[in-house]
């Protein structure tokens, strides 16, 4: 039977993206302390609680997604900006985007009598039309233990390469099982799936997911986190959030104002008012602006 790998939280990048290439996903051990699951969970936990279960056998009958949490919770942030996961994150999609950027945010509770989810791969957002390139990368960050019994995630290690038609046989599967303050990662083409839930218990999962630029996100991260609240945040989030081109002519935007009182196609920060020398773009001035913008050399993404 596979099985997946176990690193420390502060291993070696290269050694982290050695193994995703191979299995697809890893466990990163010790990842955040207990005081800072604890405050997380203490953070998450009034949003949780008053989410409603999803509406059918995907997203699970048992199961509440609680999303918009860049806006929610401040906490929750420092994860999304987490160093270990954006030096992956540039390391797998880098190569194939001017500019990563955040998927979806999304604590996911499995509660007790909660069934397994049906296998997947997570770059099936986009149907099957992604094929040549590695589309996404992923995070759960455990926020209880994940066990066997109360539905550590099940993962396929080694599928990323897969027909989508395949199926996997039960000996081919493996569960996540890992202590609270770990992180599973993992790419958008391995196969897994949510586990279930036998305990009396709930199962605490901070999904905190990545992907190409240049596609559309799972979480509309413009409406989850508007910007009247991504304007108070690091330059840096507002960035991998979207409010960035994500290569020429990707992202801009013209304000709808009267005539003559706003400017034409200008990059998305504009938006957050954050004195952009830039007041409109067209032409060669476009190109020459979204080049400068597109991967500063300060931004990890």
């Amino acid at each position: 039977m596979p099985e997946l790998v176990h690193l420390p939280a502060d291993a070696p990048a290269d050694q982290v993206t050695a193994i995703l290439e191979r299995d697809g996903a890893l466990i990163l051990d010790g990842a955040l302390s207990p005081d800072d699951v604890a405050a997380l969970v203490a953070e998450l936990r009034p949003y949780v609680e008053a989410t409603p279960p999803g509406q059918d056998a995907f997203s699970g009958n048992r199961t509440t997604r609680t999303g918009a949490l860049v806006a929610r919770s401040p906490l929750a942030r420092s994860l999304v900006m987490d160093p270990r996961i954006n030096a992956q994150c540039q390391a797998v999609l880098g190569p194939n985007c001017h500019r990563y950027q955040l998927h979806l945010t999304q604590l996911i509770r499995i509660m007790p009598g909660q069934a397994g989810q049906p296998i997947h791969r997570d770059r099936w957002a986009w149907g099957r039309h992604v094929r040549e390139v590695e589309p996404q990368l992923n995070t759960i960050w455990a926020l209880t233990d994940f066990t066997k019994e109360n539905g550590a995630t099940q993962v396929v290690p080694g599928s990323t390469k897969w027909d989508d038609d395949r199926k996997a046989e039960p000996s081919e599967i493996v569960q996540a099982e890992m202590k609270a303050g770990s992180v599973l990662v993992y790419t958008g083409s391995v196969f897994h799936a949510g586990g279930e839930n036998r305990s009396q218990g709930d199962r605490w999962g901070l999904n905190i997911t990545y992907c190409l630029g240049w596609l559309r996100q799972e979480e509309n991260q413009y409406l989850s986190c508007p910007p009247e609240i991504a304007r108070t945040l690091d330059p840096q989030l507002q960035a991998l959030l979207g409010y960035a081109m994500g290569s020429y002519a990707l992202g801009y935007y013209t304000p709808p104002l009267p005539p003559g009182q706003g400017p034409e196609a200008v990059p998305p920060e504009y938006a957050l008012g954050d004195g952009a020398p830039v007041a409109s773009l067209g032409g060669a001035d476009l190109l020459e602006a979204v080049v400068a913008r597109t991967r500063p050399a300060e931004e990890p993404v």
